[in-house]
């Protein structure tokens, strides 16, 4: 029994079927600074053991990224990049490659709003390119996804990330409207560039210019998104917001990274049965048995 209405979702050199089950995208930073796991995985050997390791777990593809979003970083500002193309590259390929190496059928995704490094990646067999602009940063970006007829990830981002912390909050009323329109607008770019409806999974960007209690807004209403035509992916894991709402038990403090993973199964939970095909996720086999108790739930309730 379908989760979801089974769409196809066309990848570089194959094509997945969505909303059978839900799909789990293992997350590798291959960075000094992100939020989560940064300096864990930067060096080439522990980044392709990590995602070795994901992919036994059951991953059914992986997302690398080699230059933080966390919020205040200078990603996608109007100024110089605080990670270059040429830096980025040299982070990421040899850890695709080494993987490829290891395991050749294993679907990778790379998270970059880069052409440059787009172009190297697919060139390099990356299947997937994860735009967290939604093609707004980098305005090549979008011919580079149309040449190589790869699979394409469009987030919502509402600002830079050294702009949220500053950002006029939205009104419950107003979130979904505000991610839904930014979507639409990403879809409009990608059918000018020439890139198929085919190609493309949204994802409303948790966390990307959302503060608060704005993401539960989304979260719960997200299933609206599929108006919009396309699958949906959500990456809630360990995200800042579940931090802030798990306050009441770390004596009124955020929790720490380290201790949101619980939260962001539950937040993931609901996702899935809000709409959601694919999950990105730091902890790929708890997601995994997590999902699968979803899943039955969502069959059950769509009979």
């Amino acid at each position: 029994m379908a989760i979801q209405p089974i769409t196809p979702w066309k990848l570089r050199t194959r094509t997945l079927e969505l909303g059978r089950r839900t799909l789990v995208m293992g997350v590798v930073n291959i960075t000094p600074d992100s939020f989560s796991d940064g300096g864990l995985f930067l060096d080439t050997n522990a980044a392709v053991a990590r995602c070795m390791q994901c992919l036994d777990e059951g991953a059914d593809l992986l997302d690398l990224g080699a230059e933080s979003t966390r919020p205040g970083s200078q990603t996608g500002s109007s100024h110089q990049s605080a990670v270059s193309a040429a830096e980025e590259q040299a982070r990421l390929l040899p850890v695709l490659v080494g993987i490829l190496k290891a395991r050749p059928q294993a679907i990778l995704s790379v998270d970059t709003y880069k052409a440059e490094t787009a172009r190297a990646a697919l060139a390099a067999g990356a299947e997937i390119i994860n735009d967290v602009s939604g093609l707004f940063w980098d305005s090549n970006l979008s011919s580079v996804c149309a040449e190589a007829a790869c699979g394409v990830i469009l987030m919502h981002t509402r600002g830079r990330p050294d702009e949220w912390a500053t950002q006029p909050k939205l009104d419950r009323d107003s979130v979904l409207a505000t991610v839904q329109a930014g979507l639409q607008e990403s879809l409009n770019k990608a059918a000018a560039a020439g890139i198929t409806p085919e190609s493309i999974v949204l994802d409303p960007g948790y966390g990307f210019g959302k503060r608060g209690d704005e993401n539960f807004a989304l979260l719960a209403r997200q299933r609206d998104l599929l108006t919009l035509g396309r699958p949906l992916l959500a990456g809630l894991s360990r995200k800042s917001f579940l931090g802030k709402a798990l306050a009441p038990i770390h004596q009124g403090s955020p929790a720490p990274v380290d201790s949101r993973e619980t939260a962001s199964l539950a937040a993931m939970v609901a996702a899935i049965l809000n709409g959601a095909s694919i999950v990105r996720v730091h902890q790929v086999r708890t997601a995994i048995e997590a999902a699968l108790i979803a899943d039955a739930i969502h069959a059950q309730s769509t009979l």
